[in-house]
């Protein structure tokens, strides 16, 4: 059909029910049946092709949606939990409020010093079987732990448990007030607990303390044993029945119990003395944060988890390290650190001049080397055995565990005794 001017003429719309040809939908016309059922068989041949496709892809994109969905609600659950683990110490921050006009003014830089607790309670019946409960908890082991910034280093400094110190007025847990008095530093803790140990070190080094944690024995064990336990060299056999332990010498991995004996072990391990068991924690803490950093814990999501719902269990914190995001942006400092510059050692101090059983400060050394950490400048470390570089000489006895090289001066880098966490416990 042609319009006026002789051009082939638009055909009319198809209408309703009708195909474009004028047949109804499904069917053609004037076609023979022969060709209408060839054109049948060649449809069937060719286009279901594209639904089942198509059919293939929608599950496709449906499946990896579900896994993608359950893997998030899974990592959102596991993130809940630990989140929930961590215990807030909200009584410690109201108490150190009250005295902030004579805390020391937090540092200028992006350095973070953090102060590490070990609890040596014996509440619960876990714990009970270290020792009679007294109704009080004590500080086995407390150690200022300084990140500097820019995560070049991380220098963990140990504070004997018997050095005498003045221990400020402190609240103690029934409401009542302690009076000031020159003590034992780790009566600080049981007098009133992280907030009055926290006021005696900074009225001790005049360092600003960020955060603190405190872990008792039972989390110390489970993070030991999260990691698969972490590997000692023995001189000698030892059998203390007071820290629970017994092995034979050699090169052993410990695990969650005979690795808390080995840190606690004080009569039985080395000369007996106190300054012995601090460097042997010190050595097995290096050993343990080697093994943490490790690809093999760090990579690996079963390994990884236990080892985070252990410390996250065991720590109880202030406000400012309560999430797992703020112990993951710590975890990612620490992580940025090399294993050779997370150095340990003790402050310099020597044996009390009225009672050998404690220990007192050995100055300027101590003083220094606050000095060095309140303005984030770097502190250097070498085996006590070894002689010092430059001098030929070691540092004198009776300078006491920690004292600068006598070589050292006002504009060089103080280097103390100490270690590394590079250096295996074996070594």
């Amino acid at each position: 059909m042609t319009d006026r001017a002789g051009t082939p003429a638009e055909p009319d719309p198809p209408a309703p029910g009708e195909s474009a040809t004028g047949a109804p939908e499904g069917g053609t016309a004037g076609a023979p049946e022969d060709t209408a059922a060839g054109t049948s068989g060649d449809a069937a041949a060719g286009p279901p092709e594209k639904p089942r496709r198509h059919r293939w892809l929608r599950w496709t994109a449906l499946g990896v949606s579900v896994a993608v969905l359950a893997g998030a609600g899974a990592g959102w659950w596991f993130y809940r939990k630990l989140d929930g683990n961590i215990t807030t110490d909200t009584g410690a921050a109201d108490e150190l409020r009250k005295y902030e006009k004579e805390r020391p003014p937090a540092s200028s830089s992006a350095a973070r010093n953090i102060l590490l607790i070990g609890s040596d309670s014996r509440s619960g019946e876990e714990n009970g079987k270290y020792g009679r409960d007294r109704g009080t908890q004590r500080s086995d082991t407390v150690i200022l732990l300084h990140l500097a910034a820019g995560k070049g280093s991380a220098t963990a400094v140990s504070l004997p448990r018997d050095l005498m110190v003045t221990v400020p007025s402190c609240r103690e847990a029934d409401g009542n007030r302690t009076r000031e008095r020159f003590a034992q530093f780790n009566q600080s803790f049981e007098a009133g607990g992280a907030a009055c140990t926290i006021r005696t070190v900074e009225r001790l080094t005049g360092v600003r303390i960020d955060h603190h944690m405190v872990i008792d024995f039972q989390g110390f064990k489970k993070m030991v044993d999260a990691v698969d336990g972490v590997e000692v060299c023995l001189k000698e056999p030892v059998d203390d029945a007071d820290a629970h332990l017994k092995l034979p010498a050699g090169r052993r991995t410990l695990h969650g119990e005979q690795a808390l004996g080995f840190v606690r072990a004080r009569k039985s391990i080395g000369n007996g003395s106190d300054t012995d068991r601090m460097d042997r924690q010190q050595q097995f803490l290096g050993a343990l944060v080697n093994k943490v950093q490790s690809n093999g814990v760090l990579l690996n999501p079963a390994k990884l988890y236990p080892v985070l719902d252990a410390a996250t269990k065991s720590i109880t914190t202030d406000e400012g390290l309560d999430s797992m995001r703020d112990l993951y942006d710590l975890a990612r400092s620490m992580r940025a650190v090399p294993t050779e510059r997370v150095q340990f050692l003790t402050v310099p101090r020597r044996p009390y001049a009225y009672n050998a059983n404690r220990d007192e400060l050995v100055q300027p050394a101590a003083s220094r080397l606050f000095e060095q950490l309140r303005k984030d400048e770097p502190v250097a470390v070498e085996p006590g055995e070894k002689e010092k570089e430059g001098t030929g000489t070691e540092s004198p006895p009776s300078a006491g565990a920690g004292t600068p090289s006598p070589s050292t001066s006002p504009s060089a880098t103080p280097t103390y005794t100490g270690r590394n966490a590079a250096e295996g416990i074996c070594s």
